[in-house]
């Protein structure tokens, strides 16, 4: 921890002063996460859909026990966050990850968490793999009004919590049902179903007209605020149309 001392110069003080706020706040371009202690960060390397082989696995740990982590963190997001680095070693860890950064943090497309659908899954119906690495591959990380959630599950047990995504994916027998606006948080909402019986092809095509739509007319505000505002039956009529 950084202490000042009354005998540091002013200028000293000053320098001080300005290090102890950016350390408490999150290092966006080195998708550092700023820990409670307010000296140590957060990383999380991407691993698109929680799917990642066993040499990644032991590169994660190598990482973590090289720059003294103090604990490895399976996130919500799927992820699997080095939690507790020191901000002076954040580079070289990235460095020897050798891995993108998930989008944890700021105002972009953050996860497409997915279910093991037909791939591994006995229940599933559809491929919940194959359609969220794919839009994982489209989305992830880009910018967009206010933070965005997509979740693919492969059946109606609805593993990765597609009701409460901004978009959220089930897989039926007979193809895909959307639904659009969820969010968990402060003011937690289901989302309501916008199309059903959808192919791969046309659930790629309404989620690009969704995100561009949404990305052209929200303000600083979730899909479902904004769909809130304008209205449901509006929304569907512009996107379905």
């Amino acid at each position: 921890m950084i202490v000042l001392e009354k005998s540091f110069l002013p200028g000293r003080t000053v320098e001080l002063i300005g290090e102890l706020r950016t350390m408490s706040k999150d290092i966006l371009e080195k998708g550092a996460i700023v820990q409670r202690d307010k000296e140590t960060y957060a990383i999380a390397p991407h691993i698109a859909g929680g799917i990642i082989d066993p040499a990644g696995l032991r590169r994660i740990a190598d990482v973590a026990e090289k720059y003294n982590a103090k604990v490895l963190k399976i996130t919500s997001a799927q992820r699997i966050a080095i939690v507790g680095i020191d901000p002076k070693d954040i580079d070289d860890a990235w460095k020897d990850l050798g891995m993108k950064a998930g989008a944890a943090i700021g105002l972009c497309v953050r996860s497409i968490k997915i279910c093991p659908g037909t791939t591994f899954c006995k229940r599933g119906q559809q491929d919940s793999v194959g359609v969220g690495l794919k839009l994982d591959e489209l989305y992830h990380g880009m910018p967009l009004p206010w933070k965005f959630k997509i979740g693919v599950s492969g059946c109606a047990n609805s593993c990765a919590e597609p009701a409460v995504k901004d978009i959220g994916l089930i897989g039926m027998s007979k193809g895909w049902r959307l639904l659009v606006g969820g969010s968990s948080g402060v003011k937690p909402r289901l989302g309501v179903m916008l199309a059903e019986n959808l192919s791969d092809e046309e659930v790629f095509s309404l989620i690009d007209k969704i995100i561009n739509y949404y990305k052209d007319h929200a303000k600083k505000q979730r899909l479902g605020e904004f769909i809130e505002e304008i209205g449901f039956e509006n929304f569907k009529r512009d996107i379905l149309a």
